[in-house]
């Protein structure tokens, strides 16, 4: 059943109190663009509870197989995640570093409700919509938890951290590659959080337009990424990869002056255009062939803590492959990985200290009719209730050019809003 309703009055009451209603479901996702202008988006939000049916896969060698036949067995739209790790099925590589986390390394479900809220409008499917929006807005909203002070510790000490991007340096002047995403955890253990609650502090805090909230029974993924890695709208696919942070100003004469330097840099230029070279090769492998183009170059866009730049790569889809092949050929993205990406990647096992996991794989959705959309997992963090483990992890583009103290503050800067909501 599908039913229309007139968007709620207060729609930000609204979507509280249907985070809410999803939660009391051992699976649900809610998906938020944040009143961003965003051509490619189908939706402003979307949130999904229940599941009739889903797929988990762990380390199982033939993620993507068994992803293709699920989505073939199940014509219609499903939200899901795929972790980074899903490198080693795709290419020569391992994952050998700690996982105290242990989410699957692809999880999609087909959702038992389904919310969609467009403009005005909202769509329910369901066979009980009806009773589903009555009982959401029967929703009782808490008042805020007050302060919490939630000690968060990194894997690296800043001198690791200094001497490992130096490191790497070497094997760019060795010639071994040109650009590596180099990234540090920052985590607690033993500890007990309100995962909705921190992920709407975190949406408010820093309002993106990919944040998303995933459960997955214990495991949360309370994400406030900026960054699209791959969408697809007819035959048309799109990637957005982001190089190139800047901080705001504390006036807008300041603001603008960062954000006109970050605009003018030429290392980060150097940096963005490296990947979005990786990103058109990577597009050459699931495209028609010469339809492979670069929509915008060097884009400077602000976000609430940020400034960023991002380019838009675009392609028409090769019409023999299907949408899990045109995923497998361009994953994992060229943002969190580096150039040449497989001995990026092979570096970033050898000098980061634990699994990535879901953290630089992608959140998004299948929509049963040949779309898809998904995300970068950055400005995320990551829960194991069971475990009681909380992860989240920022990292930065290490170049020839690149000064190890600054990139340091760089992970510092991406960090901001989520210990501000830690602690």
């Amino acid at each position: 059943m599908i039913c229309t309703f007139n968007s709620p009055e207060d729609i930000d009451i609204f979507k509280m109190q249907a985070l809410k209603w999803a939660c009391s479901f051992n699976t649900a996702c809610y998906y938020d663009s944040n009143h961003y202008a965003d051509p490619y988006s189908a939706f402003d939000v979307m949130i999904a509870a229940g599941k009739t049916a889903e797929l988990q896969v762990n380390e199982q060698g033939a993620a993507f197989d068994a992803l293709k036949n699920f989505l073939s067995e199940h014509n219609t739209l499903v939200p899901g995640f795929l972790s980074y790790d899903l490198k080693n099925e795709l290419e020569q590589l391992s994952s050998n570093n700690m996982d105290k986390l242990h989410f699957p390394d692809l999880y999609f479900f087909v959702p038992e409700h389904l919310l969609l809220l467009r403009g005005n409008q909202l769509e329910i499917r369901s066979t009980a919509a009806p009773l589903v929006y009555e009982d959401i807005k029967s929703q009782q909203l808490e008042k805020s938890e007050g302060e919490r002070s939630i000690q968060v510790e990194s894997r690296f000490s800043k001198e690791e951290y200094l001497a490992c991007v130096n490191e790497i340096k070497q094997h760019i002047l060795r010639g071994d590659i040109y650009e590596a995403n180099f990234c540090q955890e920052f985590y607690a253990d033993k500890i007990s959080i309100n995962p909705r609650a921190i992920f709407q502090e975190l949406n408010q805090l820093s309002p993106t337009p990919f944040a998303n909230f995933f459960k997955v029974d214990d495991k949360y993924i309370l994400s406030a990424s900026p960054e699209r890695f791959l969408s697809k709208r007819h035959t048309k696919l799109i990637s957005q990869p982001i190089k190139g942070t800047a901080k705001r100003g504390d006036n807008p004469t300041d603001d603008e002056e960062l954000k006109e330097n970050l605009r003018k840099s030429q290392k980060e230029q150097s940096e963005n255009v490296m990947i979005v070279d990786l990103v058109r090769n990577d597009l050459t492998k699931c495209s028609v062939p010469g339809s492979v183009g670069v929509e915008e170059l060097f884009g400077v866009y602000s976000f609430r803590q940020v400034h960023q730049m991002i380019s838009t790569v675009t392609s028409m889809a090769n019409p023999a492959l299907d949408n899990t092949d045109i995923i497998k050929a361009t994953f994992p993205m060229g943002s969190m990985t580096g150039a040449p990406k497989i001995r990026a990647m092979e570096l970033i096992e050898q000098y980061e200290k634990t699994r990535r996991g879901v953290f630089s794989g992608a959140v998004g959705y299948f929509d049963g009719l040949g779309d898809f959309d998904f995300n970068v997992v950055i400005r995320t963090i990551l829960y194991n209730a069971r475990s009681g483990y909380l992860s989240f992890s920022t990292g930065s583009a290490i170049t020839y050019d690149s000064v190890a103290e600054k990139e340091y503050e760089e992970c510092l800067l991406k960090a901001e809003a989520i210990l501000k909501v830690l602690k």
